[in-house]
């Protein structure tokens, strides 16, 4: 089986335009919470994960968070901003993920959208995903109801 974790950026400020909000200082601590959670959940495998993150800047700041308590880093895959369509994203993961465990992280609706695609296979399906949530899904294969969710953090779950 493999696994997929999608995580949302944390919380960002407002601001114009849309790709260069940056996180709140809540933004940080709520991703340094997910990150030494899943520095602690991926202990023996952390060294194979992959990360990879919008080029938005609040999903690289996400991203660089984690990739430094795992002690990785992140590369910028520029189809997971906000509004990208599913379908090239999961055609990217049958290509890309299936050898190595994968950390994608990005933005509503689009972490929600394919989180509830890979699982239930609807394309209405949506996962709500607060900021700095992570699905962890698992499948044999990337493909639309293919996929389990087999766990589900958030922030408010570690405090």
């Amino acid at each position: 089986m493999m696994q997929l974790w999608i995580m949302r950026h944390g919380e960002a400020a407002p601001g114009h335009p849309d790709a260069r909000r940056e996180l709140t200082e809540q933004g940080h601590a709520e991703v340094m919470a997910m990150a030494k959670w899943l520095a602690t959940t991926l202990a023996a495998s952390r060294d194979q994960l992959r990360i990879v993150a919008s080029p938005y800047v609040r999903a690289q700041q996400t991203a660089a968070i984690v990739a430094e308590q795992l002690d990785t880093r992140a590369d910028t895959l520029s189809m997971i901003t906000p509004d990208d369509p599913i379908e090239p994203i999961i055609d990217w993961l049958q290509e890309k993920a299936q050898q190595t465990p994968l950390l994608l992280v990005s933005h509503m609706p689009l972490v929600g959208a394919l989180s509830g695609r890979l699982v239930e296979s609807d394309p209405r399906s949506s996962l709500r995903m607060p900021t700095a949530a992570i699905a962890t899904l698992q499948a044999d294969v990337w493909a639309a109801g293919c996929a389990e969710l087999i766990d589900f953090r958030c922030p408010a779950d570690l405090v």
